[in-house]
């Protein structure tokens, strides 16, 4: 079948083409983290917003790591296409937002020339939790990680420091990964980077980078299953040509930005994006409600033997556990986001989007990294007021009970996953293991708290037993 890529964008149908003249396009943006999110998500938005704006807004993508993406991506000329999936079916989309493709480790001379280009007025990343490096005590950089000049938080304040040393042209830097005040915190470690660098212009450059540099917090939402090779194919049979590199994603999608830029952007609110002085209630929100659910639908789908979020809400228990976490976690939202009962009816009918193959294995990932976002902040406060939890000690247990050494078949993937699964030493009860679950996670303090572990620990029989409880 004849390859993707611009020669072959005349033979596709009308609606199947971008929306943009690729050649049209100049790389005025530049991203870390080329995944399936990003292409289904920013890239998307940012395509759209060139197209009804008329200006040339083009996208240079990075790799962290996977040069092999790269490769695939410059053989189809960095374009690409997108499904949205309804249950009733959907079609592919090509979208040119991407100007170029770049290895990181392997084209570091071109991504520090971009980052240092005064045309480039916005980078964005996707690089998940475990990109920024962070040390679970302080929530700065990690001091101690090697060769931090090959990572993404490396790179980037190299960039920068650069750029403030050849005339400081200003730039915002916009985190699109799904912490709490994710700008913020890509601020900090950015900063610390350079504070741990040894330049002795250091504290000249930080001086620079407050005043010419901005790092407004973000919101992102779309749910975007891994591509399998079943999508390959379909995609190649409804486009007519070969797309090695498709991603699909569900009809709903968001971006919700605060207001505070350095420099010129895509006017993405041409495409639907919210552009907010605060996006704290959107972000909690998200983050407690949307992406809380989903872990705990993952954790405990595991344990029922299911494979998709899909799966998981066909149980009985799987609208009652998202309604009820929703219902728990409300009371530790900031006014002015949306409502939340409104918020868990979407969810609902997201979760149970049967067109959605969202792996549970996929959203379980990292999750010692991500319950601490998703749960833990909430569970504190709900705890400190006095405010029985039942649902996040059940999805607690779910995760825990995926850490457990004769789990792993379950094929979730950690950071920390040696030394969650050493907390099951031989002998140790159940409660002392969920203690020290927590204290490896840096929650030392749920730790002590002994009711808590105990009501976690009550539930690991029963999901040993493959029965979720709700």
């Amino acid at each position: 079948m004849t390859p993707l890529n611009r020669q072959a964008l005349r033979g596709l149908a009308p609606g199947s083409r971008p929306v943009v003249d690729p050649a049209e396009l100049r790389p005025r943006v530049v991203h870390f983290g080329i995944g399936a999110f990003h292409r289904a998500h920013q890239a998307v938005y940012t395509e759209n917003a060139a197209a009804r704006s008329g200006e040339p807004w083009g996208i240079a993508a990075v790799a962290p790591r996977s040069a092999a993406t790269v490769d695939a991506l410059r053989a189809q000329d960095c374009l690409y296409s997108v499904t949205e999936r309804h249950p009733e079916g959907g079609a592919p989309r090509v979208v040119g937002s991407l100007t170029g493709a770049y290895a990181l480790g392997r084209d570091t001379a071109a991504v520090d020339a971009l980052l240092a280009d005064p045309e480039t007025t916005v980078v964005t990343l996707t690089i998940t939790e475990k990109g920024y490096h962070r040390s679970a005590r302080t929530g700065g950089l990690d001091t101690v990680v090697p060769a931090l000049e090959t990572t993404v938080v490396g790179r980037l304040a190299a960039g920068l420091a650069a750029r403030m040393r050849s005339g400081a042209a200003p730039i915002s830097v916009v985190s699109c990964d799904n912490m709490a005040d994710n700008g913020a915190v890509l601020g900090r470690v950015v900063r610390d980077v350079v504070r741990a660098s040894g330049w002795p212009d250091r504290e000249r450059v930080l001086e620079l980078m407050d005043r010419c540099v901005a790092f407004p917090d973000t919101v992102v939402d779309r749910i975007v299953p891994a591509t399998t090779a079943a999508d390959v194919t379909a995609t190649a049979t409804a486009l007519g040509v070969d797309d090695a590199l498709p991603v699909s994603g569900e009809p709903y999608r968001q971006w919700v930005l605060e207001d505070r830029f350095a420099a010129p952007r895509p006017p993405w609110e041409l495409d639907g994006a919210l552009l907010v002085p605060d996006v704290a209630p959107y972000q909690l929100t998200k983050l407690r409600l949307l992406n809380g659910s989903h872990s705990a639908l993952a954790f405990l789908g595991l344990a029922a033997g299911c494979a998709t979020i899909a799966d998981t809400m066909a149980c009985d228990w799987g609208e009652r556990l998202v309604r009820a976490l929703c219902a728990e976690v409300a009371p530790t939202l900031p006014a002015g986001g949306p409502d939340p009962v409104r918020y868990a009816d979407d969810l609902v009918a997201r979760f149970g989007n049967t067109a959605m193959r969202h792996l549970l294995r996929q959203i379980a990932s990292d999750g010692s990294l991500k319950i601490t976002e998703r749960w833990l902040p909430a569970l504190r406060s709900l705890r400190e007021s006095g405010v029985s939890t039942p649902v996040l000690e059940l999805a607690l247990a779910g995760w825990a009970h995926t850490t457990r050494p004769d789990a792993q078949g379950h094929g979730v993937t950690d950071p920390a996953r040696e030394a969650l699964a050493a907390c099951w030493r031989t002998g140790a009860a159940p409660p002392d293991s969920v203690r020290a679950l927590l204290t490896t996670v840096g929650a030392p303090d749920l730790a002590d708290d002994t009711a808590l572990t105990a009501a976690v620990a009550r539930h690991l029989p029963a999901l040993q037993a493959g029965h979720v409880d709700i």
